[in-house]
């Protein structure tokens, strides 16, 4: 067996949980570090322009969160169905399984668990991603999967995003993934734009980059969306019939955009109508140096020794 590792019929059959995506987890705790480090600042802020900086930079970092996170999440296409099915190819053996269908911009997650997990002897808890992202093989991954031996439910659902599979899904969630992809790191872009243009003198410009955001996260939304527009295939799953449905991802990816476009109209907007507005809205500075201008008190101060030797006198003035 030490000399077969790793080929027929003694292959390895590794049990994976369902576990976190790794490059989300790490998005995550990058802007959850930025936000930290913005709050142990905020009590340095005077005023209350220090309650309109917290919600101007969480509300800003929460849009440029959404946009990285979605990337990496599974949850734009999802189906889970509990069932009665068949566990190896050629057995009559049946088990009581939860199966999970998530499908991503970049591939496809399954998953299977018993109900229990310990049936036939074995512990039914399985995790498996298949991805189509460039430099990547589906085809190849479904057939390593084949070698390994994994439990037909599986391999059922996988095989339905095979390239050759009649089902035709492949090609649609493929290039439907990768025109989201593309479009929302160009909202990206945009949104690391509108952020430097609204700390400008001409706020007008950044409220376009909150438009452009916000137009190009619903582009990606349409994107992929656009699938669901071609005729659906069966996953028949036993007794069961897994049905898919818009995930956490699209919805926030949907709501997003309406948001961006929201906040980058009301800043179009004040620049027409009310300038002055929009900006004391975004820098409070401006105001708390007209209302010290307003309540300055000129102080002249004397020296008598300016008399006393004939050199003019000068008015030194400070604002109280």
């Amino acid at each position: 067996m030490a000399l077969w590792d790793g080929v027929l019929p003694f292959y390895p059959q590794p049990l994976r949980a369902p576990g976190f995506s790794v490059p989300l987890l790490i998005v995550i705790v990058v802007f959850t570090a930025l936000a930290a480090s913005f709050l142990l600042i905020l009590p340095g802020i005077r005023g209350h322009s220090r309650w309109f900086w917290l919600v101007r930079v969480l509300l800003s970092l929460f849009i440029g969160a959404e946009i990285v996170a979605v990337h990496f999440s599974g949850e734009w296409f999802v189906g889970t169905v509990w069932t009665n099915t068949s566990y190896k190819a050629f057995s009559v053996a049946r088990v009581q399984a939860h199966v999970g269908l998530r499908v991503g911009l970049v591939g496809v997650n399954i998953t299977l668990r018993g109900t229990p997990v310990q049936q036939l002897n074995e512990t039914i808890d399985y995790n498996e991603q298949f991805t189509w992202r460039l430099g990547e093989d589906f085809g190849q991954e479904y057939a390593a999967a084949l070698e390994r031996g994994l439990p037909d439910p599986l391999l059922y659902l996988a095989e339905k995003f095979t390239p050759r599979s009649p089902c035709g899904l492949y090609h649609q969630y493929h290039l439907a993934g990768h025109y989201a992809a593309a479009t929302l790191w160009v909202a990206f872009c945009f949104w690391v734009l509108a952020n430097a243009l609204l700390s400008t003198p001409a706020p007008l410009y950044g409220g376009l980059a909150l438009l452009t955001t916000g137009a190009f996260a619903l582009f990606a939304v349409l994107a992929f969306a656009s699938v669901s527009s071609a005729p659906p295939c069966r996953f028949q799953l036993g007794s069961s019939e897994l049905q898919l449905r818009y995930g956490a991802a699209f919805w926030v990816t949907l709501a997003t955009g309406v948001l961006c476009l929201l906040l980058g109209g009301a800043v179009v907007l004040l620049h027409y109508a009310r300038p002055s507005a929009l900006r004391t809205l975004l820098d409070h500075s401006d105001q708390d140096c007209a209302s010290q201008e307003k309540g300055a008190a000129p102080l002249v101060m004397d020296n008598p020794l300016h008399k006393q030797f004939g050199v003019p006198d000068f008015n030194v003035t400070t604002n109280l």
